[in-house]
């Protein structure tokens, strides 16, 4: 494959998976790494890795496990660096939420985001609609643990919403 068609099926591929990329950087979006950022890091990593994709897996698991790599490693290195002390009060209000998300998604989005990491990422691809199995594959847990952790997510998020 040529470097034009590479560059033409990379672009295909990000217009395809950009509402994947977008949804599962918006859950790991701080003060640290704001959404712009971790967008443009996973965009960059899917560009680096796209000619050694192998096809082990489908190409919506690879975006997924490049993407949500990308972005857990954002919030590892964020945990590593000495903490500081932000200008606002609460996360939420500190986000930029896009205009067109209704008021609903922008408060499961701001309690999603509460969650652990591990967490808001089997919750993130439950909600776009993955199997277990699918889930299983791209996280690296087994059936069992993504449903454990699944169940435990739902009742954290019912518990802060009653809160």
């Amino acid at each position: 494959m040529g470097k034009h068609e590479l560059e033409e099926a990379f672009i295909a591929m990000i217009r395809r998976y950009e509402r994947t990329i977008y949804k599962v950087c918006v859950c790991y979006t701080s003060l640290e790494w704001p959404l712009a950022d971790l967008y443009q890091e996973s965009v960059c990593r899917l560009w680096a890795g796209f000619p050694k994709f192998r096809q082990e897996c489908s190409l919506s698991t690879w975006v997924y496990r490049v993407t949500l790599n990308t972005c857990l490693t954002g919030v590892r290195r964020s945990i590593r660096r000495p903490q500081s002390v932000p200008l606002v009060s609460n996360l939420a209000e500190a986000l930029a939420e896009p205009e067109q998300m209704e008021e609903e998604l922008r408060e499961m989005y701001a309690l999603i985001r509460r969650l652990g990491p591990l967490e808001r990422t089997v919750v993130l691809l439950y909600l776009e609609e993955n199997s277990y199995q699918q889930i299983a594959d791209i996280t690296g847990l087994t059936l069992c643990n993504v449903a454990t952790k699944l169940k435990r997510a739902k009742i954290k998020l019912r518990q802060m919403v009653n809160a």
